[in-house]
């Protein structure tokens, strides 16, 4: 047997490598475009920046440092100058592929963060492996602005796995469709009418305004917003704000919800306050032809008839009265059964005084005065 060479018992205390093979190696320099590894080969591997990751402007020193330990590929054993071609990219995106394909057929839900916002969608990073998410799927609701979900890490589940043709693609809406449903579910199970429960308040129309309720919706009717009366709820209400709200009726999905609690029902004191013959102070609400109606108080208004605005005659109240104008009338009748006051303005208008008739002037008879006698000299008398 003839002795071995140096060079070759050199080359037999190393590892042999193939195209394709996976290997471990440890961080033995980073360049400003390549890291060098010790991988236990005769020659040192190269991982060049396009090789290990798909953005230019990255600094190298900042992700990988001296000593670290890293799996890459061998695409090249020899690169022609004795240097073994590594990649940390490719194989980094293998095993997120296979790692999608495993959550693909187990429908597993995955968190990833959103690397890049489209105008037809959101990109997430799992594993090295980009997954697409549409606009329509990342929500449950229309969502205008995608700009908030960039940097965050949301859920989804991959629908559709075709890496060949670079289409993996993932859904977040249904998740919170089948998270949703199952909240419903469970707060169905807890309300009942005439239950009280927190809320948020989530949009605000004109005709009310919608609270989640923590798995469903209820509408909290302008009607039912208050024992008073409600001009316009977004004066009111505003989206995100809190409210302990009353279950008023529940039909099927649909929850109808009031913030007029039976113990703060004005009517229930009406009766002390506006008895009959009580003077009262009130607004001038609304106006009709035949009267005007006079809140007392929020939730209590009182009709004042056309008839009972003056003493004098009244063709229509807006030709006295103004709506916001304050006014002073007495109760002439009170029904607290079905919530009816009437008032009266006429009952306490102050009597003009009647100014009696300036007397004639008396006719007075004309008198002749008597001539006044005067002392003479010779102590007669002589007429003036």
């Amino acid at each position: 047997m003839s002795e071995m060479s140096f060079d070759q018992m050199l080359d037999e205390s190393f590892k042999t490598i193939h195209n394709g093979e996976v290997v471990e190696g440890i961080v033995i320099d980073v360049k400003e475009d390549e890291i060098v590894l010790n991988i236990g080969y005769k020659a040192d591997g190269i991982i060049t920046r396009s090789e290990y990751t798909n953005d230019s402007n990255v600094d190298l020193h900042e992700l990988v440092h001296v000593n670290d330990k890293m799996e890459a590929k061998v695409l090249k054993v020899n690169d022609g100058d004795g240097q073994v071609v590594l990649t940390y990219k490719r194989l980094a995106a293998e095993k997120g592929n296979k790692r999608l394909e495993e959550a693909f057929e187990s429908q597993e839900v995955l968190t990833a963060p959103v690397v890049q916002v489209m105008s037809g969608g959101l990109s997430v990073v799992v594993e090295g492996s980009r997954v697409f998410i549409p606009a329509s799927l990342v929500s449950d609701t229309y969502e205008k602005n995608l700009e908030k979900y960039n940097g965050q890490e949301i859920e989804l589940i991959i629908t559709e796995f075709n890496p060949r043709r670079r289409r993996i693609i993932g859904d977040r809406k249904q998740i919170l469709v089948a998270r949703k449903a199952q909240m419903q579910k469970e707060l169905f199970e807890r309300i009942q009418p005439g239950d009280v429960v927190e809320g948020v308040v989530k949009n605000v129309t004109d005709f009310g305004a919608f609270v989640d309720l923590g798995g469903a919706d209820g509408l909290l009717h302008i009607s039912e917003m208050s024992w008073g009366h409600v001009e316009n709820p977004k004066k009111v209400f505003k989206v995100g704000q809190k409210l302990t709200v009353l279950i008023k009726d529940i039909n099927g999905s649909k929850i109808a919800l009031s913030l007029k609690f039976a113990d703060q029902n004005p009517w229930l004191t009406a009766g002390e306050k506006y008895a009959k013959d009580t003077i009262v102070e009130g607004r001038v609400a609304r106006m009709t032809d035949f009267g005007a109606f006079i809140e007392l108080e929020p939730g209590i208004d009182a009709l004042l008839h056309v008839s009972q605005i003056s003493r004098n005659h009244v063709d229509k109240p807006s030709d006295i009265l103004s709506v916001g104008q304050i006014i002073q009338a007495k109760v002439v009748d009170f029904n607290g059964e079905d919530h009816k006051i009437s008032l009266s303005m006429k009952a306490i208008e102050n009597r003009m005084p009647v100014q009696e008739p300036e007397p004639e002037p008396e006719d007075v008879e004309e008198v002749e005065e008597e001539p006044v006698a005067e002392d003479t000299e010779d102590g007669g008398f002589a007429e003036e």
